[in-house]
């Protein structure tokens, strides 16, 4: 027992030598002591500071960015539209619906388990196989969306209960508006997968940023890089308007700022 009782106290006084050791070590700038987990601690200051830098540029901007960065046009087409005027951005949480007929009444939970798993400045993003003429979200799925704070949808089909969606404020993006539904027509595939959204392929967690210019999607490892070039390219482009009016010459304007 004394034995054993000794060996304890060692084992303390090795260790308060070890942190005191630790301690003189971080105060010389030497070692940075942290938290155990770091994004764990602190998940999301990084994060909502690159959406709210996005939120703040144009989708153009970012579009032109994107393509002269890694040579790749991610940008959805002009079939891409609104239901009404919006501009947001947010972390996709991708979604697949795949065509079949069935009868099975849980075809579709996992499309709503999704929502229910996404939160704050998410980004639902859903393809919907062949799905132009059909509904892949509505009322009630954007009232979800909306109360657990996600920052819009795009849909790769269609949208239903546009009136509502426009009267809670909810932004979503799809291919076009029809009654249709999906319920007895696909069944849910997965969920925060690699997804092709209108042409573009779209990785759960990359950006999505939308304005009046329509959808662009950012792939997450770049998005700094991107966000960058992009607000650079804003200011020229805000500056060149002044001296177009000055000069009355978008030639003189665009070989003084090289922006066009």
């Amino acid at each position: 027992m004394k034995q054993r009782s000794a060996f304890s106290q060692f084992k303390r006084f090795f260790f308060l030598i070890l942190l005191f050791l630790l301690t003189i070590a971080a105060l010389s700038g030497r070692i940075t002591l942290r938290p155990l987990n770091t994004h764990a601690a602190n998940p999301s200051n990084d994060d909502l500071s690159l959406l709210d830098a996005y939120r703040h540029v144009e989708v153009a901007s970012v579009s032109d960015a994107l393509e002269k960065i890694s040579g790749r046009k991610m940008y959805m087409s002009h079939r891409m539209r609104p239901i009404f005027g919006s501009k947001f951005a947010g972390f996709a949480l991708t979604v697949q619906l795949k065509k079949d007929s069935n009868t099975n009444p849980q075809a579709l939970d996992g499309m709503l388990a999704a929502i229910d798993q996404g939160g704050a400045n998410s980004v639902y993003v859903m393809a919907v196989e062949d799905g132009t003429d059909i509904a892949g979200m509505g009322g009630l799925m954007g009232t979800a969306m909306s109360a657990r704070g996600f920052s819009g949808a795009v849909i790769d089909g269609g949208v239903r209960d546009v009136a509502y969606l426009t009267k809670i404020g909810f932004p979503v993006y799809a291919l076009g508006i029809v009654p249709s539904t999906s319920v007895t027509h696909y069944r849910f595939a997965a969920a925060n997968i690699p997804v092709v959204c209108d042409g573009v392929p779209v990785n759960a967690g990359d950006i999505i940023v939308a304005d009046a210019d329509g959808v662009t999607v950012v792939p997450r490892a770049q998005a700094p890089q991107v966000l960058s070039l992009a607000q650079e390219l804003d200011f020229k482009e805000h500056s060149m308007y002044a001296d177009i009016e000055k000069l009355k010459s978008i030639q003189e304007a665009v070989k003084k700022s090289g922006r066009l």
